[in-house]
Parts: C-alpha cells; structure tokens; sequence
C-alpha cells in the first residue's frame, strides 16, 4: 500500500493546471489561495512547490488525486439548483466553463473566482480561478434569492392587500 505525504489537516487536494497545460496534483491550503501571488503545494512525494498565480490557470480542488480532474460537464444542462450565481467564464485560450459563486460581491473582488461546477458528482468538488486567467466572467443567472412583496402591497397585519379573507375575518 502506498504511503501518504504527511500533511496538515486543513490542507486539500488540489490539482494545479497551468496556462501552458502543464499539472502539478498536490496539496494547499485553501485558506492561503488568493491571498498571495505565490500558491505553495506539497506533492504526494513530499516536495515543496510554489508557483506564480500569473501561471496558473485553475485549481481543482478534487477528492481523488489520480481520477481525472478536468470536469466533464463544463456547462449546466439547465438551471442550476444551488444558490448563488449562475456565471460562464471565458478563459485567455478562448476555454469556457460555467459554474456557481457565491452571492456575494466582496469574495468576487479578491485575486479570483472560487466555483462550483455544474458536475456535483465528479471528482471536482470546487475550482478556483485567478483572475489573471480570465478574458471574461458573465452572470447568467441569479439562483434562491428571497423576494420581498413591494411594500404598497401588504396591509395592516402583514397581509397583501389584495389577499381575501375566509368567513369574515
């Protein structure tokens, strides 16, 4: 049986595909990712690596380091149920993919984009993509937001206006 790279708890398995297609499988600690210009990944064999954010094209966070990371639904076949943004993101060579982000402009603000793909059951679980890598990232859809009735049209007691009463209420 193989022995496993002594790792902290926190830290995840990751796959790193660069721009120039090349993979460094490994693992990070999510809450560094972004934060730095530098991602820092210890190898299954125990090397240290660190490579740019300018160079990588996206992070795969995977649950099996040896099953295909790359997911193989890119787009969702109809509206996503998860709550959040519905976003398709075009990449500098011309790749696209959709996913969902959160509902929350701050996190989208940072160095990146972290996102669900439309494949919950594959082995990716989330992606983060710097946005150096990006040429584009539209918001096709937004997904659970709660709506408020328009305030005109609820009445005394919290009831619409334009709701009936039963037996004289």
């Amino acid at each position: 049986m193989k022995k496993a790279a002594a790792k902290s708890p926190r830290h995840k398995q990751v796959v790193t595909l660069l721009l120039n297609r090349e993979r460094i499988s490994g693992y990070v600690d999510p809450s560094e990712v972004g934060r730095s210009p530098i991602l820092n990944i210890l190898t299954p064999q125990g090397e240290h690596k660190t490579v740019n954010m300018a160079d990588i094209k996206s992070l795969y966070f995977v649950r099996d380091l040896d099953a295909p990371f790359e997911p193989a639904q890119k787009r969702f076949l109809s509206r996503p149920k998860l709550e959040g943004l519905w976003v398709r993101l075009r990449f500098r060579d011309e790749d696209v993919v959709e996913g969902m982000v959160s509902n929350d402009l701050l996190n989208l603000l940072d160095a990146g984009v972290q996102l669900t793909p439309p494949d919950l059951h594959g082995n990716t679980t989330r992606m983060f993509i710097p946005r150096s890598a990006l040429l584009e990232m539209k918001v096709l859809g937004v997904v659970g937001v709660a709506r408020r009735p328009a305030k005109d049209a609820v009445g005394a007691g919290g009831r619409a206006a334009s709701q009936t009463t039963l037996f004289g209420e």
